[in-house]
């Protein structure tokens, strides 16, 4: 997954303004004069899989254009507790000015990346793949779904605009599944696929029996999920989501569904624990 760099900027800017302000008060008042290089790194406390290397990056070349980033790490990287991930190099108060904005993202972004490799993990040897949902921190969707990437799953729809997604509430109003479909078929490009949510196996059957192109099984059971992989026998996408955890996703798993879908991994990921510390840069003026 490539993230758009004019997007991305636009994030950081606006996490920067968020948290800078008109300005970082402590640091104009507590360092000397003149501006002192130093060296900021980034260490986890705990083992994790990485992502956010890239954000990190981009944090210290907005706030200062002779900045200098090594990475220790790539996004996706296993890495151990006391690992050293990411250093910047940079006058001072450019570090500590940056220095919440980028563990922040770094923090969420490895959390979520962590929490999908386990479930990947989880259901090595069968067919189905783990993906996201659009259950995402309000403006911070595309790093989310990167992360999900980075800890190996895969992503679901981005937005309304990129895919259909036919769900309860819209089967309500248009006057069931098979209007729904119906509708939807006439309206959509020909390559977009058709996804039905279904509570039940009569209303997969109508989901199928309708041109669906795609089913998502809405917190069935995994007999049910059993029972609806054979009526459907390959002839339409099953995707398994709602209740699932790291207990019963393997399960989910060998039902025989194609994906696994869990909003979990975005819209409650536990942060890593990691740090930064900054010391004094020696240059060529203080060793004379």
């Amino acid at each position: 997954m490539i993230i758009d760099p004019l997007h991305l900027r636009e994030i950081v800017r606006h996490a920067l303004r968020e948290d800078i302000g008109w300005g970082d008060r402590t640091t104009r008042s507590v360092l000397p004069q003149p501006p002192m290089d130093a060296t900021g790194n980034i260490t986890t406390r705990e083992d994790c899989v990485v992502a956010g290397i890239g954000v990190a990056e981009v944090i210290f070349a907005i706030l200062s254009g002779s900045a200098r980033t090594t990475t220790h790490a790539v996004d996706g990287d296993a890495v151990k507790a006391g690992d050293r991930i990411f250093t910047v190099d940079a006058d001072a108060a450019t570090i500590l000015s940056g220095e919440r904005t980028a563990l922040n993202f770094l923090m969420r972004m490895s959390g979520i990346a962590t929490a999908t490799r386990r479930f990947v993990r989880q259901i090595e040897g069968n067919h189905a793949k783990i993906v996201d949902t659009r259950k995402t921190a309000p403006g911070l969707r595309l790093l989310d779904k990167f992360a999900v990437k980075a800890g190996g799953g895969r992503n679901h729809r981005f937005g309304l605009d990129d895919g259909i997604l036919i769900k309860d509430n819209h089967i309500t109003l248009a006057g069931g599944i098979r209007a729904a479909v119906v509708r939807a078929k006439a309206a959509a490009p020909h390559s977009m696929r058709i996804e039905v949510e279904v509570r039940d196996l009569e209303q997969l059957e109508t989901a199928i029996e309708s041109g669906a192109d795609a089913v998502l099984l809405d917190n069935m059971a995994p007999e049910m999920m059993r029972r609806a992989v054979e009526i459907a026998a390959g002839r339409v996408l099953l995707e398994a989501s709602g209740g699932i955890n790291e207990e019963n996703v393997r399960e989910v798993a060998e039902t025989g569904v194609d994906l696994i879908s869990i909003g979990a991994l975005t819209h409650s990921p536990r942060s890593i624990d990691m740090t930064m510390a900054v010391t004094p840069r020696e240059t060529d003026e203080s060793k004379a």
